[in-house]
C-alpha cells in the first residue's frame, strides 16, 4: 500500500511541474483528464474552462472544488533591449521571484526559458528598497526581434520554472503551484478511490481562482449542489511564534477567512468524521485570503460550504513546502465524509 501511495505522488509531481497560470489552465486540465479517464467517463469542459467530473450516485448532490490555476506573470511591455516587463497574475511575494527561472509561453505553445531580475542591478537604491513588480524584468537573452520571431509579445503568459522536489525530510515536498495542485491531486485520488459513495458527486477543477474565483461561480451555478467543499491550501505558520497551523499535523478546516464564515453544520460534521478516522484536524480563523468557497456559497439561492485543505509553508512563492502525510490524511478525511453524508446542512 505504501508503494502505491508513493507512486501516486508522481501525479502531484506532474501537476506541479505543468505550467497553468490563471487564464491558461489547459495544460493542467489535460494532465487531470489523462489520470481520471480510466476511473470516470462522465466529464466535460465548460465554456469558461472548468473541468467537471461526475460520479453519479444516490444521495445528496455534492460539489468538491479545487482550482487548477496558479499565480504567474503576463508580459505587458517589451523594450528595445528585449527586456520583458510584466504584470502580476494573482498575488506574489515579489521578493521571492527575483532570480527565479521562468517559462514564457509562445503563441505556438512552446516554452522559452528566462530569468527574473531587477531591471537595473547597478542602482544602489533599487537594490536596497523593497521591489515592486515594475522594478523587475524577465531576461531571456534574446533581442526584441528574436522574441517576436519566437512568438513572444504583450500578453504572453509567464510561469515560474521551479520544479517539484522532495526535501531532506523526504516526507516534505517543495515546488511552485502547490496552491492548488495539491487540491487537484486530492480530487484525482478521490475519483480513483471512491466506490459506491452515498452521494451524487461532482468533482470540479476550477479556473481563474487566483484572480477572482470566477470558475467556481459559473460551475456552481450549473451544478446547484446541496452542499460543497472547497479543497485548497493555507499558510502554515509554524516557523513563527503563536502559530496555529503546522506541517505534518494533519489537514485543516477554515472557520472564517477575510470574506466569509463557513457552514457550522458542515464544520461540526467534518470534526466528527476526523475523530472517527483518528485524524488530527487543525482549525483556522484568519483575516486574510479567500477561496472558491466564497463564490460557491453565494451561487443561486446559496450553498452551505466548508473549506478543507493542507497547510503549506511559503505559500505564493516558488518554494512552497507541504507534508505528504497531511495530503494523504485530507484524502482519507474526505473519503470518510462521503461515506454517510448529510442530505442537507443548514445553520
Amino acid at each position: 500500500m505504501a508503494e502505491k501511495k508513493e507512486n501516486s505522488f508522481e501525479i502531484l509531481k506532474e501537476l506541479v511541474n505543468t505550467p497553468g497560470v490563471s487564464g491558461d489552465e489547459s495544460a493542467v486540465r489535460n494532465v487531470i483528464i489523462k489520470h481520471i479517464k480510466p476511473y470516470c467517463k462522465d466529464y466535460k469542459v465548460d465554456k469558461l474552462g472548468n473541468l467537471i467530473v461526475h460520479k453519479p450516485g444516490k444521495g445528496p448532490r455534492v460539489m468538491l472544488a479545487a482550482h487548477m490555476d496558479e499565480i504567474g506573470l503576463i508580459a505587458k511591455r517589451i523594450d528595445d533591449k528585449g527586456r520583458i516587463f510584466c504584470s502580476e497574475i494573482g498575488g506574489f511575494e515579489i521578493v521571492s521571484i527575483i532570480g527565479q527561472l521562468v517559462y514564457i509561453k509562445t503563441n505556438k505553445g512552446n516554452l522559452i526559458r528566462g530569468v527574473v531580475t531587477v531591471a537595473d542591478v547597478s542602482d544602489d537604491v533599487a537594490v536596497k528598497k523593497v521591489p515592486h513588480i515594475d522594478d523587475l524584468i524577465v531576461d531571456t537573452g534574446l533581442s526584441t526581434n528574436e522574441l517576436k520571431k519566437k512568438g513572444i509579445d504583450v500578453g504572453s503568459y509567464i510561469s515560474i520554472g521551479r520544479r517539484y522536489h522532495t526535501l531532506g525530510n523526504e516526507d516534505c515536498i517543495s515546488g511552485k503551484a502547490l496552491d492548488d495542485r495539491i487540491g487537484c491531486f486530492i480530487l484525482i485520488e478521490l475519483i480513483k478511490r471512491l466506490k459506491n459513495a452515498k452521494s451524487d458527486i461532482y468533482f470540479v477543477f476550477t479556473v481563474q481562482e487566483e484572480i477572482g474565483l470566477y470558475g467556481a461561480k459559473t460551475s456552481t451555478y450549473q451544478i446547484d449542489p446541496e452542499w460543497a467543499i472547497a479543497v485548497d491550501v493555507t499558510n502554515a505558520d509554524d516557523m513563527v511564534e503563536g502559530h496555529t497551523k503546522s506541517l505534518g499535523e494533519g489537514p485543516y478546516i477554515t472557520l472564517k477567512d477575510s470574506d466569509m464564515v463557513t457552514n457550522k453544520c458542515l464544520d461540526d460534521w467534518i470534526k466528527e468524521s476526523a475523530k472517527k478516522r483518528k485524524i488530527n484536524l487543525q482549525l483556522e480563523v484568519t483575516d486574510v485570503g479567500v477561496t472558491d468557497a466564497l463564490t460557491i456559497s453565494l451561487s443561486k439561492g446559496g450553498v452551505p460550504v466548508a473549506i478543507i485543505g493542507v497547510p503549506v509553508r511559503n505559500m505564493h512563492t516558488a518554494v512552497g513546502i507541504a507534508h505528504k502525510r497531511d495530503i494523504e490524511q485530507t484524502i482519507e478525511l474526505i473519503e470518510e465524509l462521503l461515506k454517510d453524508p448529510p442530505e442537507v446542512c443548514v445553520i
